[in-house]
This record gives structure tokens, sequence and C-alpha cells, in this order.
């Protein structure tokens, strides 16, 4: 049954919005590159200060000023959020740090790996059962881990950091009932303190910030940060409420896809015949995995159908 006109622009808009969010996700490490002269530390912390400058006066104005108040409230879920900004904050520092240390590539693997750590935390964590092809995409995808770890001689520690602590993320998030937009808010508000303390350390301890090293046109390219980071999220937040979850999932790899393809062919980082083996195990996990999904999701619609009849 096709769907009515209102229903097929709610989602065209759904999949621009899911486009232009994974999209800045994905060609985040040209901006990156671009403040490459800011240590990872002082960048992270300048991204902290200016994405609160701006998603403040944006959630006043999306009236949502008293559901910002009443999680201020809240002790029990400001705890929560105290650790899920750490744990963003460690995926932040973790990306910038490999991009500027020439691991595009191996942050590229993190993110593809990321949502087969998911299903293992919800195992782990919430005893879920995984069906038999969910275990075979897990398997080949460490499969691919540990070919690297061995063929390569290191262990992929920065796309394991990167992987486990957005899945963390994620998992918590699940059960914290506030907004996307409202949520980064709080979580900025309280990093923000360490953020401006490491700030005031660096300029007073004869170190100096790097942050005015490169004029006016440096600083504002610094100040960017804010919006790199509190855009994508509000194109995601109205991508996911258009969008089926599994629309949404496939489409996240688009982010993971143009990193890799920026690490190995713009900044020309190794990819030899092992890296090809691994990412080849774990985007055939990927696949069994997504495959499977679908086919199940397929199966409920069906019998949804034939019960309404």
């Amino acid at each position: 049954m096709p769907l009515p006109p209102s229903a097929r622009s709610e989602t065209h808009a759904g999949l621009l919005y899911a486009l232009l969010a994974y999209s800045v996700w994905g060609l985040m490490t040209v901006y990156w590159k671009a403040v490459i002269w800011v240590p990872s530390v002082e960048l992270i912390s300048h991204r902290v200060l200016w994405t609160l400058v701006l998603i403040l006066p944006l959630v006043l104005l999306m009236q949502q000023g008293q559901a910002l108040q009443a999680v201020l409230r809240r002790p029990r879920l400001l705890g929560v959020l105290a650790i899920t900004a750490t744990l963003v904050s460690i995926n932040w520092l973790g990306f910038v740090w490999a991009v500027n240390n020439d691991r595009v590539v191996q942050a590229s693997l993190g993110y593809f790996i990321n949502p087969l750590f998911s299903v293992l935390l919800g195992v782990i964590c919430l005893r879920e059962r995984l069906r038999k092809w969910q275990w075979l995409a897990v398997c080949m995808a460490a499969a691919g881990v540990v070919w690297m770890a061995i063929r390569l001689g290191e262990v992929p520690w920065i796309s394991l950091l990167l992987a486990s602590s957005f899945a963390l993320y994620g998992l918590l998030r699940k059960f914290t009932p506030v907004t996307a937009t409202v949520g980064l808010t709080v979580e900025t508000l309280i990093i923000t303190p360490v953020a401006c303390a490491y700030l005031v350390y660096q300029s007073i301890s004869g170190s100096g910030l790097a942050f005015a090293s490169h004029g006016w046109t440096g600083m504002l390219l610094v100040a960017a940060s804010g919006i790199t980071t509190a855009l994508p999220l509000l194109w995601f937040a109205n991508a996911a409420r258009r969008l089926p979850l599994s629309t949404l999932g496939l489409m996240q790899y688009l982010a993971p896809s143009l990193q890799l393809a920026l690490g190995v062919f713009v900044y020309h980082e190794s990819f030899t015949r092992d890296h090809l083996v691994a990412f080849g195990l774990i985007w055939s996990g990927l696949l069994v995995f997504s495959l499977d999904t679908l086919h199940i999701q397929w199966r409920q619609r069906q019998t949804a159908k034939a019960l309404s009849i």
C-alpha cells in the first residue's frame, strides 16, 4: 500500500536530515585536520565551550528551557549524565587524537564495529539473547579485530576505545529520559568547568594556548567546533523522529565509510591486504547483522498484517 503524500514528505525530509548528519560526521576529519595546530585536549576543551555557547540559546529558542530546568533539579539523572558526559568526552578526544596522529583508518574501524559492541552490551548488561545470525556477525567482527592485531602486530586500541565509549554512551542514554538537545546541553554544562580549568591552567602554566596562534581566522575556525557539534545532532534528532530505526541503522555506516575513504585516498594512510581482510570480515559481519535485522522486521510486519485481517 503506497504511503500518503504527507508520509512520503516526512520520509524524504528524514532521509535528508540523516544524510546531512552522517555526512558531516563522516567529513569532520577534514575539519579536525584544518585545526591540527591545536593540541587534542585543548581542542576538545574549546569544542565543549563553543558547543555550550551555541546550544544553550538554541534550547531556549526551541522552548525547551523548562525541560532543561527539570533535568537540573534531578540529582540522580544528573549523575547519569555526568557519566555520559565523560564517555562522550573520551570519544571526542579519542577521535581528534586519531586524526592528529594519522589514525583515521583505525578511527573508521571503531565506528564500523560500534553497532556490534552495542549488541554485546545488550547481552552483558540487559541479558538480551542473540539469534544465531547475530552471533555469527559478532564473531566475524571479532575475527577481523584479532586478524588485525596478529598480522599488523598491534591491537587497534583506538578503534576499540571509540567503539566501546560510544556504545556505553548509547546504552546509558537509551534509559535517560531526556531529548538529544537537552541531554547534550546538560552534558556540556557538566564538562564545561573541567574544560575551563584546563584552559586556564594552560594559559598560566607557561605552555600557553594554541588557540590564538593563527590570528582571527584560526580562532574563528576553532570556534566553529560548536557548530560542527550541535548542527549534526539536531539534524539527527529530526531524522530519528521521521525514519524507522532500521533505516537509520543502515545509514549510520555512511560516516565511517567517508572517514575510511578520506584516510586512504586523501591522507594516504596505509591500507594493506591485511587491512582489507580485517575490514572485509567486519563488513561481512555487519552485512549479516543488517540482513538478519531486516528479515526479522519483515516477519514481524507480516505477522501484524495477518493478525489485523
